[in-house]
Formats: structure tokens, C-alpha cells, sequence
């Protein structure tokens, strides 16, 4: 990939596995987003990253301490046109890109029961038509940068049902889009590849809540995990980096489970 460095921007060393390559990763200011950008900014490599709040991401910066190897823009991915106009603005200002990783998403409202078409249309926008967007929004730069790798962030549910269904169908879609991008894009140099964690121990969130709140509940979910621990950020973005990099050349269309085997997606199990 290019080595070049976009007009206006601070000259780096090129050293590491991304050495002067350029990243578009959404929902990227904290968990497994924000995991992934320090990751790609300690091997070399110049991001761009979206969330939700200018205030998570210019905590993510003061945390990195970055510079201008990092871009960032407020913006809801669930919106297409703002989602197009930043990968727009990403590769003008890194110029150019190399890699994309879909990791923004997320699941709105309750059971089936109670669950509203809105909520069901939301969990839609911000998995699959999410990924779809960026995908179409992005493709182009990766075909002129003479190929990349595209990775979506997708879950164990897509497979594994469990409440709440519009999340996992959702995150089915994600994993039905994959091979028929991969086959679609693949004669431009471009790959592409889903990345399924399981339930991932976050600090503060979820799962850690209920460690600290209900010992008694997590351990019996952690039974769900054949080694008792669940999975974390840190070992999810690792095999994101290795599907985004040369060592994953040859693989392409496929969905990589990072789960420590967990069984049930849900503590309610399947």
C-alpha cells in the first residue's frame, strides 16, 4: 500500500505493520473502536474515526495522545448522508484509504412484544445499513488506492438466537453481506471479512456491571465460556489488525468467530 502522506499533515515515521496506510474505523471512541484506533495508530498507521459525542472523541485523543495521525467527526452512522460525507472528508484528509473497519452498531428496544417498527428499523440502520453505506461510500477509495481490506465488527447472535431479535437479525444481515461483497469487490484488490465477538468484558459496561453488581449471575454466565472468562476488547481488535494486514491476503468473505468458545450469546441462553 502507499507510503505517501497527505498534504497539510504532520510527517510520521514510517514504522510498523501500517506504516503510512489509512484507516476509516467507525464508532471508534471507546470499547472495541477505541481499541482498534490505538492499535492501528501504535503500528504505523494514520485514522480516521466517528462517534456520537465531539466529547468521546476528544477524550479518545487526550487518552492516545494524538496528533494529526488521528481525524475525528461527530456524526450518527445511522444517518447515510452523514456517514458518506465523513468517508468523504477521511480520505481528503488522509488521502486516501487502505482499510475500513465497520464497528459502530448497536440494538434498540425490548422483546418482540414490545419492540416498535422504529426500534426495529434503528437496530436495521445501525448494523446493516450502516455497513452497507460504508462499504458503497468507501469502495471507491480502496479500488484507487489499488485494493484494501474491509472488516465489519458483526456478533455471535447473528447465529446464535437470543433475545433481542432485531439485534441478531440485524447482525445476520452483516454476515450475509460479507461473501457477496467479498465476490463483488474482490476483482478491485479489495477483501472483505466479518469479525463475530462474543460477549466481551468492557469496563463499565454490560458484562462488568454485572460482575461487580451480581457476582452470583456473571459466574453462571461465565459457564457459557468453556475456559469461564469472557472475551476481551484487546483480543478482538488483534484479530481485526490481522485481517486488515498483508498476513490476511489470502482470506477473504469469511466470518471469524473470536469468542473463547462461548456457547449461549445471552445470559437467557438460546
Amino acid at each position: 500500500m502507499t507510503g505517501k502522506v497527505a498534504q497539510g499533515m504532520q510527517q510520521v515515521p514510517l514504522k510498523g505493520r501500517f506504516a503510512g496506510r489509512r484507516f476509516v474505523v467507525t464508532g471508534g471512541s471507546r470499547g472495541l473502536g477505541g481499541e482498534v484506533v490505538r492499535l492501528l495508530l501504535a503500528d504505523g498507521a494514520r485514522v480516521a474515526t466517528c462517534a456520537r459525542t465531539a466529547e468521546s472523541l476528544d477524550g479518545l485523543r487526550r487518552a492516545l495522545g494524538a496528533g494529526d495521525e488521528l481525524f475525528t467527526e461527530p456524526l450518527d452512522v445511522a444517518e447515510p448522508e452523514l456517514l458518506e460525507r465523513f468517508v468523504e472528508s477521511a480520505a481528503a484528509v488522509l488521502g486516501g484509504l487502505d482499510g475500513v473497519v465497520a464497528c459502530a452498531g448497536g440494538a434498540r428496544g425490548r422483546g418482540i412484544t414490545e419492540a416498535t417498527a422504529e426500534d426495529w428499523a434503528m437496530s436495521w440502520a445501525l448494523n446493516a445499513g450502516h455497513f452497507a453505506r460504508l462499504v458503497a461510500s468507501s469502495a471507491p477509495h480502496l479500488r484507487a488506492s489499488g485494493g484494501g481490506s474491509i472488516v465489519v465488527v458483526s456478533s455471535i447472535s447473528g447465529w446464535k438466537p437470543g433475545p433481542q431479535a432485531q439485534y441478531g437479525a440485524s447482525k445476520a444481515a452483516q454476515l450475509h453481506m460479507v461473501p457477496s461483497f467479498a465476490r463483488e469487490l474482490g476483482p478491485y484488490g479489495i477483501r472483505v471479512n466479518a469479525v463475530s465477538p462474543g460477549s466481551m468484558l468492557i469496563p463499565g459496561k454490560r458484562w462488568d456491571r454485572m460482575r461487580q453488581e451480581d457476582p452470583v449471575a456473571y459466574r453462571n454466565f461465565a459457564a457459557e465460556f468453556p475456559g469461564q472468562e469472557l472475551v476481551t476488547p484487546e483480543e478482538v481488535a488483534d484479530v481485526i489488525a490481522f485481517l486488515l494486514s498483508d498476513q490476511a491476503r489470502g482470506v477473504t468473505g469469511v466470518n471469524l468467530p473470536v469468542d473463547r468458545g462461548q456457547n449461549a450469546p445471552t445470559p437467557q441462553g438460546y
